[in-house]
């Protein structure tokens, strides 16, 4: 059994294994409530397509107990009453800062995401959805194949 999951274009882990490593380190030292991280994950995800991510984040947010109807209706999120205002601002910043339609992220919405969390909190917010972001473009670049995540043994060769 491999523990790699397959790519269509190129093993990162292989052929980056420092790179890969540093990405790694990154994400262990962001500090956030597992719901929001989960949540801003599997959003930014589907914004950007990565399909090995939304595989692997879903998995994540339900083995750490969150409901099937939050993760149907996160691309609805605004016209849905299950998410809290802490989480509509993660989810707010993290469409902000995936899709730089404008080029920036608008005061307003900057503004509701400072309200909504402490500072060190903020900047782990903009850390954490800066990796995924990262991952997305490393992982849909490489064609990582989705279904082979399991979360209860980690993530695995990529």
């Amino acid at each position: 059994m491999t523990t790699t999951i397959p790519a269509g274009r190129i093993q990162l882990a292989e052929r980056a294994p420092k790179q890969m490593g540093a990405m790694l380190r990154l994400e262990r030292t962001i500090q956030l409530e597992e719901t929001v991280a989960n949540l801003v994950k599997v959003r930014a995800s589907q914004l950007n397509g990565c399909a090995v991510c939304i595989d692997m984040h879903w998995k994540d947010a339900r083995a750490a107990g969150e409901s099937e109807d939050r993760l149907y209706l996160l691309d609805a999120w605004r016209e849905s009453p299950l998410f809290d205002q802490r989480e509509r601002a993660a989810l707010e910043l993290c469409e902000a800062v995936t899709v730089l339609s404008d080029g920036h992220v608008p005061d307003p919405i900057w503004e509701r995401a400072a309200a909504a969390f402490e500072e060190e909190e903020l900047a782990n917010l903009l850390f954490a959805l800066t990796a995924i972001n990262a991952w997305n473009r490393l992982m849909i670049s490489a064609r990582v194949e989705p279904g082979h995540y399991d979360p209860e043994k980690g993530i695995p060769a990529l």
